[in-house]
């Protein structure tokens, strides 16, 4: 089985505040990304356990610590599956805020369900997903959803951005979840994350924020200026992706999305 397991962007992401277990409540809108993805190739094998194998992208953790592995583990665990093999060919950048790992865990949880006919709910799968997570249950649906609490609870969002230039700049550094949560403030705004994204996309720029980056832009000015590019280059609205370090450009116009020097630029 072969899969393509997409990345994600954040559209505004409020942080709430923190909880009793150390977590914080937020609202963010995630949007899937098709065409930025890793490659899944997993089956089943005679043997217990898991193998492992990456290529591509140089991963950032030894292969026993990788998300997929705790994935497969975590279905052990519940449902007693034994015996695959998987292949990670890595294409999303990680430490990025695109949720690229997230992905490859779900992915492979959904993956496992098919193989071994777990004919699990949705709700089974999100539940599963969310363990591993604070967005990965977003990829069980991975269509547009205002997601609350850790990120795992979720609302279909309706939203239309056909038409528009998706462009992404992936500095060459990464910014740790731990950092990104360390610096921020949480605080409930005036008026809800969805009530926002109901006004004109040329209006979001000073509506639609992220909490994660006056204090991620002021240690990082590399990720700042990233921003400033898009913006300067004519997008429409441009932001930092979950706690980053991507950013993203919103653009009517493809000859201006071209202007930026990146390989990642999609038709939504």
């Amino acid at each position: 089985m072969i899969l393509r397991a997409n990345c994600k962007i954040n559209l505004g992401l409020d942080i709430l505040r923190k909880r009793e277990d150390g977590f914080h409540d937020l609202e963010t809108v995630m949007i899937p990304v098709p065409e930025l993805y890793d490659i899944i190739e997993i089956s089943r094998i005679s043997a217990q356990g898991v193998t492992f194998h990456t290529e591509g992208l140089t991963m950032d953790c030894p292969p026993e610590e990788n998300i997929c592995i705790k994935a497969f583990q975590l279905m052990h665990n519940r449902y007693g599956i034994e015996g695959v093999a998987i292949r990670l060919i890595k294409q999303v950048p990680f430490g990025a805020g695109l949720g690229g790992g997230s992905s490859d865990a779900t992915t492979i949880i959904k993956a496992i369900d098919s193989l071994f006919e777990l004919q699990l709910s949705e709700a089974e799968l999100i539940d599963c997903a969310a363990a591993l997570g604070s967005d990965t249950a977003f990829f069980v649906r991975n269509t547009p959803q205002l997601c609350t609490g850790r990120g795992e609870i979720m609302v279909p969002f309706e939203i239309d951005l056909s038409g528009l230039i998706l462009v992404l700049i992936k500095p060459n550094e990464g910014v740790s979840t731990r950092e990104a949560y360390a610096g921020v403030r949480p605080h409930v705004p005036h008026t809800p994350l969805a009530t926002r994204l109901q006004q004109p996309i040329t209006a979001w720029q000073n509506l639609i924020t992220n909490d994660f980056e006056p204090h991620i832009f002021a240690a990082h000015p590399t990720i700042r200026k990233a921003k400033e590019q898009l913006l300067s280059a004519g997008a429409l609205y441009a932001s930092m992706s979950g706690s980053g370090s991507t950013v993203f450009g919103l653009f009517d116009d493809l000859q201006k999305a071209h202007t930026i020097t990146t390989p990642y630029i999609y038709r939504l």
